[in-house]
């Protein structure tokens, strides 16, 4: 028995004339007649009373119409669920994100999949730095991440989504808090605050780069977990802080200052930009959905679109 034998029986049942279903379901009558009998011996009874002048009910033929009805209508739904599903429509996208800096990227993400793809779910989860949220790409474990990347594996893609800069965090009372931009061979010697490093932090990979260049070991009188504990224990004092310009944009309060790193110092270095990493092969419909919306939100010119 397949959707057909229904779909035949329930014309049938709707017309009680066999001319007229055959026209609702564009065939001939002899299949139809044909298609019902099948199903009739399959069954192992009558659907239909005929003759010559009429068309009625049996029992079984009326006990059988709403078990039908609600049959063809799920089959229905499961075609209709299979074509929302390639359409990108319905589906789970997994995204995986670090730095505040991608909460913006997010909260536009989330708004535009709910208007415009509300049955597409959004599965998020945090890193405090961006290689484990590599990783998860890489092992199949997540489809999308947001962070930054100095190397993308084979088989993995990215793009900009939002440029950022280097700035040093000083203690407000520093004696170079007021400078437009600093070198840094002039804090070099300072104590400074970091991120740990064997978790993959960019920030203290670009602190140790510019010690090396500067000729000095970077002192890290204190390693804190987050961002935002640095960026606290440098308006406590205990030191300096290498930031993001977009870490530095969402601090609140008098106690630290933010001071562009000098442009000399800068260009050796690679870039901190936002990036957007997915795989380049195996993305389902929801998830290039969800991809594409990222990368629609990009307001700052073309991204650089990386493949390897």
């Amino acid at each position: 028995m397949d959707v057909r034998h229904l779909q035949a029986y329930l014309a049938v049942a709707e017309h009680l004339h066999f001319g007229r279903a055959a026209d609702q379901l564009y065939m001939a009558q002899a299949p139809l007649s044909r298609t019902i009998s099948g199903l009739e011996n399959e069954l192992g009874d009558r659907l239909f009373d005929r003759n010559t002048r009429s068309v009625a009910l049996t029992p079984l033929g009326r006990a059988l119409l709403e078990p039908a009805r609600e049959a063809v209508a799920a089959l229905r739904r499961v075609a209709e669920t299979a074509e929302s599903v390639r359409r990108g429509e319905t589906g789970v996208a997994r995204v995986e994100f670090s730095g505040v800096a991608a909460h913006r990227v997010l909260a536009a993400l989330a708004r535009h999949m709910r208007d415009r793809h509300p049955q597409v779910r959004l599965e998020l989860t945090s890193q405090v730095i961006s290689r484990p949220a590599l990783a998860n790409i890489v092992e199949g474990r997540t489809d999308i991440a947001l962070g930054r990347f100095d190397q993308l594996p084979p088989g993995i893609a990215g793009e900009v989504v939002m440029p950022d800069s280097l700035v040093l965090a000083l203690p407000a009372t520093h004696r170079l808090a007021g400078e437009p931009a600093l070198r840094f061979a002039r804090v070099a010697r300072e104590p400074f605050v970091s991120l740990p490093y064997a978790t993959g932090s960019i920030t203290t990979d670009r602190l140790w780069r510019l010690g090396f260049s500067a000729g000095a070991a970077v002192d890290n009188v204190q390693f804190a977990p987050d961002t935002a504990s640095c960026i606290a224990l440098v308006g406590a004092g205990v030191g300096c802080h290498l930031a993001l310009a977009s870490a530095a944009e969402r601090h609140e309060g008098p106690d630290v200052t933010f001071v562009p790193l000098a442009p000399a110092d800068v260009a050796p270095l690679p870039d901190v930009h936002l990036r957007v990493i997915w795989r380049r092969t195996g993305l389902t419909p929801a998830v290039q959905v969800a991809l594409d919306e990222i990368r629609r939100q990009v307001d700052t010119g073309p991204g650089e679109t990386t493949h390897l």
